[in-house]
């Protein structure tokens, strides 16, 4: 699972969509490719972006990539992340909304006139730490450890029906053994009954 771009978007007064800002993890990809996928990730990222109509959430897939994109409604935000496969949706767009939530507070739309001057440095920090969903979303962390118990538990039962075949086994032998040992006191009194010593 892995994240490979935050991006947060804008429109303008002629509707035209401007990157606000945006922070890469391509450590994945090899040195010469970086910049080729890193070019391919913000076209992905700005095409999401301006077909996004405002309160509307989207999953687009483009081969191996999976873009999340939410628009708010209130105002003229959209936040697209690029993942792979694998990394859960709802977390996506869990991380979405605490990102634009965040960069809200920290930049009001009067000061997104000018994306050059805006400084993000939380969008780095968001980007390393939620590589990993459960940091994301509690319901994933909680649902992990949930595995993680029924994985327990499973083996525990499964031991515990294996000690119950035993003790059945144990049970068998043990009727087996006593019923053995009536016929050998039976045998034994009779042979000890013809045999007496006065």
């Amino acid at each position: 699972m892995k994240i490979y771009s935050v991006s947060i978007y804008s429109r303008d007064s002629n509707e035209e969509t401007i990157r606000l800002v945006a922070e890469y993890d391509l450590s994945n990809f090899g040195f010469f490719q970086r910049s080729t996928v890193q070019d391919i990730i913000m076209v992905i990222s700005k095409t999401i972006a301006e077909r996004t109509s405002p309160g509307q959430r989207q999953r687009v897939e483009e081969q191996s990539y999976v873009g999340y994109v939410y628009a708010r409604s209130d105002i003229h935000l959209t936040g697209v992340i690029i993942t792979d496969e694998e990394y859960p949706q709802r977390v996506s767009f869990s991380v979405l909304n605490k990102i634009l939530d965040e960069f809200l507070i920290k930049f009001p739309p009067n000061e997104w006139s000018k994306p050059e001057t805006i400084s993000f440095p939380e969008m780095k920090t968001y980007l390393i730490k939620y590589q990993d969903p459960k940091q994301a979303d509690q319901i994933t962390k909680v649902q992990e450890q949930l595995d993680e118990t029924k994985q327990v538990m499973n083996r525990t039962i499964e031991s515990l029906l294996q000690r119950g075949e035993k003790l059945d086994d144990l049970i068998d032998r043990s009727q087996e053994i006593s019923f053995q040992s009536k016929a050998f006191y039976k045998q034994a009194k009779k042979t000890n009954s013809c045999c007496t010593i006065s």
